[in-house]
């Protein structure tokens, strides 16, 4: 019986800054899925206007910070996992020189942190972190 590999899909979820030539080039050569999650104000307008003339009440509902806070679809996630990240003491602090090195340590840091959950959920104590 050959087990064949599983095909693995992948949707990101991006800013709004990555919108445009970026996300069709993510789409049409490494064949991910881009879902740009936009902010409810991050269009808006900043206007000029003649000396002793008012903005209007239209004009003033479109400034940033006037809609009321909105959490974004799947932003909690993201920020989620960095204050995970925040956990380890050599992340925290820039002690590697190489970009490369911190990077495998971000990796260690998540299958550490995949550890611990998998044995809770096995009914086992995982050991404390060492000091």
């Amino acid at each position: 019986m050959h087990l064949s590999q599983p095909q693995w899909s992948l949707h990101l979820f991006v800013d709004g800054g990555y919108a445009g030539p970026w996300e069709a080039w993510v789409k049409t050569t490494l064949g991910f899925s881009v879902e740009v999650v936009r902010r409810a104000d991050a269009n808006t307008r900043r206007y000029w206007l003649p000396v002793g003339q008012e903005l209007t009440e239209e004009q003033i509902k479109t400034f940033r910070g006037y809609r009321t806070f909105k959490v974004l679809r799947k932003r909690w996630v993201v920020e989620r996992s960095f204050a995970w990240l925040s956990f380890d003491r050599r992340l925290n602090r820039e002690y590697d020189l190489l970009p490369s090195t911190t990077a495998a340590f971000i990796v260690v840091s998540f299958v550490r942190l995949m550890i611990r959950r998998l044995a809770a959920f096995a009914g086992e104590q995982p050991s404390p972190a060492r000091k």
